[in-house]
């Protein structure tokens, strides 16, 4: 890699930073300055009374889906608060969207069976598919799915299209941060900022929101919105923005390579 590649050039990370290490590193190995600028918080959800009911007939599942790390990292905590551990997933197949979610699953010792290479619900679909042989052999298996509070409904609504019973429980919600919305109109204005990149429609929305600026689609003519899916991208088109750029495969890992691949003369 160059490391004179994105020299001058100032990326906004609107992941948390201990989310986004690898992304920022990438980044600042080809000369970028990273700036965070979380645009998500994740709390525990509003009740874990389904998460716990699910956990207390686990053994009545056969597979079990990680729509992300943060599902990992909230189910993995809470099993924990119950007296029990990640081995309590053992009987199951294991299926993580993206290879993310799957490294923070293997780091509870727990066993990863099916990694969806695409970082998408679509992309789990196929891999699950792919895994049992056919579609028809997904009828009549139960999958439990914890993650955000506020989800999409493709991946569960297309499993029970298939014959499958899906229980998908609150793990995490996520919520606005406070953020320096000053700075970042500053910086905008200033013309500082090369690209910002948006790792979910949350992001895109409430990046919007927290900088609350009426003439933010405006000052973000001319900045490379780098989205790591089509749902995310959708979002950012949905705001007005159109300077968008879109890795093949939807992790952090490809986003910012996009990135690079984008600004680098």
């Amino acid at each position: 890699m160059n490391p004179n590649a994105l020299a001058g050039r100032t990326v906004i990370i609107t992941r948390q930073k201990d989310q986004a290490a690898d992304m920022a590193g990438i980044l600042e190995g080809a000369g970028a300055s990273v700036i965070f600028c979380p645009t998500i918080e994740t709390i525990p959800p509003d009740s874990w009374s389904g998460f716990d009911e699910s956990i207390s007939r686990i053994s009545t599942y056969d597979w079990i889906v990680f729509t992300s790390a943060n599902a990992v990292r909230f189910f993995n905590r809470r099993v924990s608060d119950l007296g029990l551990g990640i081995s309590t997933i053992d009987s199951l197949t294991s299926c993580c969207i993206g290879p993310a979610t799957a490294s923070a699953l293997a780091s509870t010792g727990a066993r990863v069976d099916v990694t969806a290479a695409d970082s998408t619900a679509e992309g789990a679909l196929q891999a699950i598919i792919h895994y049992s042989g056919a579609a028809a052999a997904v009828k009549g298996k139960r999958f439990l799915i914890p993650r955000a509070q506020v989800a999409r409904q493709f991946l569960p609504e297309e499993l029970r299209k298939l014959g499958a019973a899906v229980d998908t429980v609150d793990a995490y919600k996520t919520v606005k941060p406070d953020l320096d919305r000053r700075a970042i109109s500053s910086m905008l204005q200033e013309r500082r900022i090369s690209a910002i990149t948006f790792t979910s429609p949350s992001t895109v929305e409430h990046f919007f929101d927290l900088v609350a600026s009426p003439s933010l689609a405006g000052l973000l003519k001319g900045v490379l919105i780098a989205c790591i899916g089509p749902v995310t991208a959708a979002a950012a088109r949905q705001r007005g923005l159109d300077l968008i750029v879109q890795p093949d495969s939807h992790n952090a890992g490809a986003l910012a390579q996009a990135i690079i691949n984008a600004l680098a003369p």
